[in-house]
């Protein structure tokens, strides 16, 4: 049997909490339990909302958590320690540098000689695949080219250990495919003299095309639900029948919902608004449905190859697949989403029809429609601000969560002819404000 790797880094109990002052504290991450090890690259992978980014964050050094403790070499840490670094998913370069000098200038910081500074900065540069570029400006660079300067910006404090927060997000499909390719190369060429990587990623072939172990975290509070080992050998074939399952095995782990909480018993009890939205338009969901309608789904579509067909990451495909399992329109089987025989009529009606659907399917199914429609109607004026649910949606979730959920129901619900709203006065009403 094979003795484990030595622990770099790891968290015990993490908790991340904000607190509200008028109601219940807002709880981001909960009992987070982590482990780095040398020689392993290892994916956080969730959804928007999930809080892999606060995590990353936390193992940074950069946010002290509510309670637990992250440890680096069996030691607590106190802020960032020595030995990690992290790659930025928005680049994060000073526009008025070369990039030798954003390369050089985290050296600086750190008092080393300007001699050694020089020498590792080009050798990063080199690395990393930029020689010849050292007095170029950011603005002269592609973006692929801009992120690769971020990578040798962290590479030339020569970490113990690379965080890397979505690195590839904000480039295109080609230039990310190259170099996600060239860091597995650099990686496994030992040319990076880095012991460990955690990486955040949304991604689930990104996942697990680079990634030695994937830890699956599930949303509100973020919490880690699965951890998969990945044992398929490198260089890794997108198409092979082992990465497709095990892809597939990923999208069903992330489909499955929990178990709602229950609510409080007698009269006293309120309406259950602690159901967070996203925020989808409804012709996206007109078309998602006719999609799975069509050939070659017929009403039931595998996950990944719907996301590849309609080229939809799963912080947009998810979205639209939880609003429709919502509505009844269409559920989640494994990695599968299957039309419901709702849904399958749905892809047949006209308008209209579609809209006096998605009006019975919002009072029946989203709680908080109801609510809205509610007391819409025990009104003389059936008018109600929009202040007044956006609170009450605050004791359950964010405030920026909050006003994405009301958002969402807005949108579903004009569409549905349940009841208009005034964006000027940011009332709903039972009339038209046009």
């Amino acid at each position: 049997m094979t003795a484990a790797k030595p622990v770099l880094m790891e968290v015990r109990g993490g908790r991340q909490a904000y607190h509200k002052e008028a109601s219940a504290d807002l709880v981001v991450l909960d009992d987070v339990n982590l482990v780095l090890r040398e020689g392993e690259m290892v994916a956080l992978l969730g959804r928007s909302g999930s809080g892999k980014s606060t995590l990353l964050r936390i193992v940074a050094g950069l946010l002290r958590p509510t309670a637990g403790q992250v440890l680096w070499n069996g030691n607590p840490i106190e802020g960032p320690p020595t030995g990690v670094a992290m790659v930025f998913q928005s680049f994060a370069l000073f526009p008025w540098l070369t990039v030798l000098d954003n390369v050089e200038i985290g050296l600086r910081a750190t008092g080393v000689g300007e001699i050694e500074t020089r020498k590792r900065a080009l050798k990063a540069i080199d690395t990393i695949g930029l020689d010849g570029f050292e007095s170029a400006y950011p603005k002269e660079l592609s973006g692929g080219m801009r992120q690769r300067v971020g990578f040798a910006r962290a590479l030339v404090v020569q970490p113990k250990v690379l965080l890397m927060d979505e690195p590839f997000s904000a480039l295109d499909v080609l230039t990310a495919e190259t170099l996600r390719t060239d860091l597995l190369d650099l990686w496994h060429e030992r040319r990076l003299n880095i012991e460990s990587i955690l990486m955040v990623t949304h991604n689930i072939e990104e996942a697990v095309l680079m990634c030695d172990r994937i830890l699956v975290l599930a949303s509100h509070p973020g919490r880690i639900s699965a951890e998969i080992a990945n044992p398929l050998p490198h260089p890794r074939d997108r198409l092979d029948p082992d990465f497709r399952n095990l892809v597939e095995k990923i999208y069903a782990l992330m489909t499955q919902r929990p178990e709602p909480k229950p609510l409080p018993a007698g009269p006293a009890a309120g309406p259950n608004l602690g159901i967070a939205l996203p925020r989808v338009s409804t012709n996206s969901i007109a078309g998602m449905i006719e999609e799975i309608a069509a050939p070659p789904y017929h009403g039931q579509a595998d996950l990944p190859h719907l996301a590849d067909s309609l080229q939809m990451e799963i912080d947009d495909l998810f979205p639209l697949g939880e609003t429709l399992q919502l509505l009844k329109l269409a559920e989640f089987a494994d990695a599968d989403i299957k039309l419901t025989p709702l849904g399958r009529r749905f892809a047949d009606m006209d308008v209209d029809q579609r809209k006096k659907v998605m009006g019975e399917q919002l009072i029946a199914n989203m709680p908080l429609a109801a609510h809205i429609k509610r007391v819409l109607d025990e009104r003389p004026s059936h008018r109600a601000p929009a202040t007044r649910f956006r609170e009450e949606l605050e004791d359950f979730m964010s405030e920026d969560y909050a006003e994405r959920t009301l958002r969402a129901i807005i949108n579903l619900g004009r569409y549905g002819e349940l009841f208009a709203y005034d964006e000027n006065a940011q009332a709903f009403s039972y009339e038209d404000p046009t």
